[in-house]
């Protein structure tokens, strides 16, 4: 930060008129304003006369491709783990149900590393491939943790807000406000509700089906979820198997995302911190002179925003540096502004 040590100009030094005068008073500050940048991923809705199933499907093939970018992968991976373990079933040992569906199963606790214990490896080649499946599993595991829980926070939040607003009327502006500011919120309030669904789910199919009581049943959720598995209670019908191929990966998943959450608003109060502790801050003559880019003894309001967002942390002298080269490429006339003419000159092609 720029208050240890020494300070260092924001930016290389660049020539820069001084304020203009009017009859012998400076000019009243003009504040640059711009339209606003048109939000990302937001497509115009389609005109079609050929029906609302084609203008479903068009929809959802835009939707989230590295969402769907994931679900191939975790589809390709389970389906190649489903083969390679089928084929060597017989290598493997313990309770048994049917061929296919033991395979994906073993898949799925190796994957999510919750290791029961009642399918195990019996060969040199078993092991060495629950070994590759278990990091390429981790792996993608974090993979879809770094999708599924935005995914399903876009899919609620308008409802979310909605539903705290009462009856009041919410515009969609108003639900993007409120969404970009509370976004970690609903992130976790979503994947909360959605844990505490799976785990009473779980629960009531173990004691239904695999006929555990309800202390036993709670106890081999909580063992899956948090990847436990000691072992000793586990999904050992056909039908609780095949409960278990979906189940045991949303849980783990849900159950990590969820903890990730809460990292990531214990980050953002302490940033909101940090940001409240530079505000307060008295300002020093020390402050004004790293804060003067252009070194002409005042600073302006663009000069001190600089200066404040350095401190906070969220930009850094490289950040700057790099802005700073750019604007000089576009700056064909070297004016110090930017004009229609300057881009056209700057983003032409070169004459072959």
């Amino acid at each position: 930060m720029a208050s240890n040590g020494a300070r260092e100009p924001l930016l290389p030094q660049s020539p820069d008129p001084a304020p203009p005068k009017t009859n012998g008073q400076v000019s009243r500050r003009r504040y640059l304003r711009c339209r606003s940048a048109p939000l990302a991923n937001v497509d115009p809705p389609e005109k079609t006369d050929i029906g609302s199933i084609h203008r479903f499907d068009s929809i959802l093939g835009k939707l989230h491709p590295s969402f769907r970018t994931v679900a191939l992968y975790l589809i390709g991976y389970l389906g190649i783990g489903a083969v390679i373990f089928y084929l060597v079933r017989h290598q493997i040992t313990g309770k048994k149900t049917e061929g296919v569906l033991d395979a994906i199963y073993f898949t799925i606790v190796t994957m999510t590393t919750v290791g029961y214990g009642d399918l195990v490896p019996n060969s040199d080649l078993t092991k060495l491939l629950a070994c590759a499946f278990v990091f390429t599993g981790m792996a993608l595991v974090g993979l879809i943790l770094s999708k599924a829980a935005d995914y399903l926070v876009e899919k609620q939040e308008a409802l979310i807000i909605k539903a705290l607003h009462g009856n009041h009327e919410v515009g969609p502006t108003k639900i993007l406000q409120e969404a970009e500011v509370n976004r970690k919120w609903y992130k976790f309030f979503v994947v909360f509700v959605l844990l505490v669904a799976l785990i009473i789910m779980g629960t009531i199919f173990l004691v239904a089906v695999e006929k555990l009581d309800v202390i036993d049943a709670f106890y081999c959720v909580c063992c899956t979820i948090t990847t436990l598995g000691y072992g000793d209670k586990s999904f050992s019908s056909e039908g609780g198997r095949v409960f278990a191929v979906f189940w045991i990966l949303t849980g783990t998943i849900c159950l990590a995302q969820l903890f990730l959450c809460i990292a990531e608003m214990n980050t953002e109060k302490r940033r909101k911190e940090i940001t409240e502790m530079v505000l307060k801050r008295r300002i020093t003559i020390a402050d004004l002179e790293a804060a003067d880019i252009d070194h002409d003894g005042t600073v302006g309001v663009a000069e001190f925003i600089i200066y404040k967002l350095k401190e906070m942390g969220k930009i850094s002298q490289e950040d700057i540096a790099l802005i700073m080269q750019q604007f000089e490429e576009l700056d064909v006339d070297q004016s110090g502004t930017l004009s229609p003419s300057d881009l056209t000159l700057a983003q032409a092609p070169w004459p072959s």
